[in-house]
């Protein structure tokens, strides 16, 4: 267990249980991740959180955090059927999310994907991960399947807030 203080909130990042039923073992482990990704942010300058990887890459950890809260709205309020206007990016500008940080208020960006973390756990409670909901491309998905995307989303993108974090400060991590 990891106590990480970012922007004036304390989160506490668990290890998820090594024996769990199903659910319980995808909430832990997207949570597990969701933390991740803020703990690679905390003890930074808003400076630092705006700083791209490498050029030409737009690729930092402010645009990491608006990339997922965009993933969040998407995938579990599409799921639950609230249909949410995105909130970085748009059919005129598919990056914004990644491009568009240089003069965001950090503290709104990290409130914002906190909030919609909550949206999305407050939008799948109770509901069967054989549920389904037919996507705006026509799919149909389970939330099983949602889960299990948002994991490998998560994963592959604290793995960029790794070598991002590292390449800031030295920082390294799990």
């Amino acid at each position: 267990m990891v106590d990480i203080e970012i922007n004036g909130m304390t989160l506490t990042r668990t290890d998820p249980p090594f024996e769990a039923d199903e659910r319980t073992t995808l909430d832990t482990f997207l949570d597990y991740h969701r933390a991740t990704l803020m703990w690679k942010c905390s003890g930074l300058t808003d400076e630092q959180l705006r700083t791209r990887a490498v050029s030409p890459s737009s690729l930092s950890l402010l645009g990491l955090v608006r990339h997922m809260t965009e993933v969040e709205t998407g995938w579990f309020s599409g799921f639950a059927g609230r249909k949410k206007p995105p909130r970085y990016w748009s059919d005129g500008n598919r990056d914004g999310d990644f491009d568009d940080v240089d003069a965001v208020p950090v503290a709104h960006v990290l409130a914002a994907y906190s909030a919609e973390c909550d949206d999305s756990r407050a939008a799948v409670a109770g509901r069967g991960l054989d549920e389904t909901f037919v996507s705006r491309r026509g799919n149909t998905i389970s939330l099983r399947w949602i889960y299990v995307h948002m994991i490998e989303e998560y994963a592959r993108h604290n793995g960029h807030a790794d070598l991002i974090r590292e390449h800031l400060d030295g920082a390294t991590g799990e």
